[in-house]
């Protein structure tokens, strides 16, 4: 057994005594920066007859997949291959969480399987990972087994697999906002919310009321509310919003978000900027669009390439705050850099 097979294996028998997983998820760093080497250790401990060394295979080779985008074909295709012959659910969770990791679309199809395992925590790691990958298409069978997971028995798979599809995927339609409105009626507090918050990502009229509530009840505080509701900018969340800490993560930018006097102010100033951007630079094509899935007010630049939609994208109230709230200064920062 080589020196690093057998030090990161180690590692994992000391989190496994102590219940701390700290050193070794230090070490899964280290050992993943080096992608050929982590995937060839990560093979090593894949073939072992041991549980522990196949699970410890699968954590470094998603470490490879996370870190360096060289080998994460590889380590996704060799995943891919333990999971057509594996049974052990402590790998299995280990193989869902790192395949995930790979970003790889090879990863989607094994996930769609795992999502129908018998055993729960297998199930809660493939409604978690599938965040790493892309879902965005509402009819492909990521989405679709996300949504079935959203209905699962356990009540920690639907909260995970409905704030994946509510606030880490981009997709949208109506087989997906018809699952997070069912959502809202889940006995499970924690799932309520994340349908909730999915909805509300997607600027859902229907669920202003629930989002109201959900701010004025206490126990509704989460960064993730807050970020719902600056993602709807509607004024009637103001009145819940104004009574947190300004302070507290996230509740300033909502309140500035839900202020229409603010909003005025700032889609005034957006306007000016694009006039003066065109003044001084017309063949840079700058527009504002808004942000689909989050609250970022934007001005793209779509006269720089073959592809109008490939060119720069600034946050409009960042570029703002840079030039001292003057549209002419931020033009200008903006004409200086093409």
């Amino acid at each position: 057994m080589s020196g690093v097979v057998g030090e990161v294996l180690g590692a994992a028998r000391v989190a496994v005594e102590r219940g701390d997983r700290g050193a070794y998820e230090v070490l899964l760093r280290r050992v993943g920066a080096d992608g050929v080497e982590a995937v060839r250790v990560g093979r090593e401990l894949m073939r072992s007859a041991g549980a522990l060394e196949r699970e410890v295979g699968c954590d470094v080779m998603g470490e490879a997949g996370d870190q360096e985008p060289a080998v994460r074909r590889e380590a996704a295709d060799a995943l891919a291959d333990l999971a057509r012959g594996e049974c052990e659910v402590g790998v299995l969770r280990a193989l869902a969480r790192a395949i995930g990791r790979t970003g790889e679309g090879a990863a989607v199809a094994v996930l769609v399987v795992l999502a129908g395992h018998a055993d729960p925590a297998v199930r809660r790691e493939v409604a978690s990972s599938f965040a790493g990958l892309d879902t965005g298409r509402a009819e492909g069978p990521g989405v679709l087994a996300l949504i079935r997971l959203t209905r699962d028995v356990d009540p920690e798979v639907r909260e995970w697999a409905t704030f994946s599809l509510g606030f880490q995927s981009e997709a949208d339609g109506p087989a997906v906002r018809a699952a997070l409105w069912e959502r809202t009626g889940d006995a499970h507090g924690g799932v309520r919310e994340e349908g909730i918050r999915g909805l509300a990502r997607r600027h859902e009229l229907r669920v202003l009321p629930l989002l109201k509530a959900l701010l004025e009840d206490a126990a509704g505080a989460h960064v993730h509310t807050f970020a719902a509701a600056q993602i709807m900018g509607a004024p009637e969340l103001l009145p819940a919003l104004l009574a947190y800490e300004t302070q507290d993560v996230g509740v300033a930018a909502a309140v500035r978000a839900c202020d229409p006097e603010y909003r005025a102010r700032r889609d005034g100033l957006a306007w000016d900027l694009v006039v003066e951007l065109h003044r001084l630079r017309p063949e840079l094509d700058g527009a504002i669009r808004r942000e689909l899935f989050g609250p970022a007010l934007e001005l793209c630049l779509q006269g720089l390439g073959p592809d109008p939609g490939d060119g720069p994208v600034y946050d409009v109230e960042a570029l703002l705050e840079r030039a001292g709230g003057d549209p002419v200064r931020a033009a200008e920062l903006v004409s200086r850099r093409f």
